[in-house]
């Protein structure tokens, strides 16, 4: 797929996902910002795409799209939209000549020229032929994603495929290798990757043995599928990052009404787009795993640090590189500015100070164990037999509001006051929604 296209269909899922289909057709394209044509040519394509993924399913349950949603709750561990990562990998083209490659050097190394001359034996009739120049690059891709690698000797150089440690794994290691992996892509950020990895060695299984092995050991419910699509940026953002480059996008803020626009080339289809075109220097990522959501932290040359969730970000493209010492620098003030900061706050920091009350039954002290693994850097200050105080310096209380807050009547915040305050008219009004509407209920 093309990257804009990819764009449209990530909001598209996200939205369907939300909202559950309460969209009609004209709501959907609205808030796309696409015109109602563009929407069915979309819905289209992903319905081609689930059926090209998932060829196994039922003729009644392609029937409409939101079956998608509903199909391998139990009957796989995908998460319900990582199909798209493996339909916009590679142009049809692409696709087909890097397979050709791949079959040719199954059996024996060869060199390019003889990779060139397999291609073009096997192309079609009414398909352009490959030049070297092409063929080579495609060499190139598979030897840095670690596919091939080339084979010592003189020139020209030959290339076969590197698969020496999963060829050199017994059928036990590579069951238990797959489910290291299985575990890993459905616990750990980022996972697309995982997903991809655990495939290959599925099929490499099937290959080695003919037991059965589509009965999963685990089985998980998905719950943050933000977290996967905007995946698809991750990629070229750490690479942005590590090479110190800028980076270009068009930007949704979360408050807008739309959360895509179409590239239109027609002036007169031309409309004013409710999102920003940026320019920006990345610095840093993070991942909040209270909300399933990436953040984008840059530096502008005019505004200083800027934030930005990944679900709004379309049309990313890489810039011009800066300096080492100036992005170091940059570096070095944002990490400055995060030292105390629950997720990404850079405000005013406060100290916190919590009560936590601990369960009267059983010998599992949950609260507790609760606080230790989840509270950073903060430290408890007192204890006794019935309760503890945890007391943890912040930038601001709005990031670790929330996760206070989980806790319901197990806590009870002491400073700072404002905050206290805040905390007690959340509950009131929380105890005003539960009161009886009659006095006999």
């Amino acid at each position: 797929m093309a990257k804009e296209s990819f764009d449209k269909e990530i909001q598209f899922l996200r939205m369907l996902v939300l909202t559950s289909g309460a969209y009609n057709r004209q709501q959907f394209a609205e808030r796309l910002g696409i015109s109602v044509h563009t929407f069915d040519k979309t819905l289209r394509r992903l319905k081609e795409v689930v059926a090209a993924m998932h060829q196994h399913i039922p003729d009644a349950e392609r029937k409409e799209f939101t079956e998608m949603l509903r199909y391998s709750y139990f009957d796989s561990t995908d998460p319900m939209l990582l199909f798209l990562f493996r339909a916009k990998s590679l142009k049809e083209s692409e696709s087909q000549r890097i397979s050709t490659l791949l079959a040719a050097l199954t059996n024996d190394p060869l060199t390019a020229m003889e990779l060139l001359d397999a291609c073009c034996q096997d192309t079609h009739a009414d398909s352009s032929l490959p030049d070297e120049k092409t063929i080579r690059n495609d060499l190139k891709y598979l030897e840095d994603v670690g596919v091939i690698k080339k084979v010592p000797g003189p020139r020209p150089a030959r290339y076969r495929i590197d698969n020496d440690v999963i060829q050199g794994l017994t059928f036990d290691e590579l069951v238990d290798l797959y489910d290291y992996v299985d575990v890993m892509s459905n616990t750990q950020v980022p996972s697309v990757q995982g997903y991809l990895l655990r495939d290959g060695l599925k099929k490499q299984m099937n290959r080695t043995s003919a037991e059965l092995t589509s009965i999963e050991p685990f089985l998980y419910k998905y719950h943050y599928h933000s977290r996967i699509l905007d995946e698809a940026h991750l990629a070229m953002l750490l690479s942005a990052i590590h090479q110190r480059r800028k980076v270009s996008f068009f930007y949704f803020s979360p408050k807008n009404g739309q959360s895509y626009s179409s590239k239109n080339t027609n002036p007169l289809f031309e409309r004013e787009m409710e999102g920003k075109s940026q320019m920006t220097l990345p610095i840093k990522i993070v991942y909040d795993h209270q909300y399933g959501r990436w953040y984008l932290l840059t530096h502008d040359s005019r505004q200083g640090i800027k934030k930005f969730r990944m679900e709004g970000m379309t049309q990313l493209e890489l810039g011009e590189a800066v300096d080492a010492d100036f992005f170091e620098q940059k570096r070095s003030e944002l990490e400055a500015l995060l030292a105390h900061s629950w997720v990404i706050d850079t405000g005013r920091a406060v100290r916190v100070k919590v009560k936590f009350f601990k369960p009267n039954h059983g010998p599992a002290d949950f609260i507790k164990g609760r606080v230790l693994l989840q509270g950073q850097w903060g430290e408890i200050t007192e204890e006794t037999e019935d309760w503890f105080i945890f007391e943890i310096v912040v930038n601001g209380i709005t990031e670790i509001k929330p996760w206070i807050r989980s806790f319901g009547s197990s806590c009870e915040v002491l400073e700072p006051s404002h905050f206290r305050k805040e905390m007690m008219d959340e509950w009131k009004e929380l105890s005003a929604y539960y009161e009886s509407v009659r006095e006999n209920i």
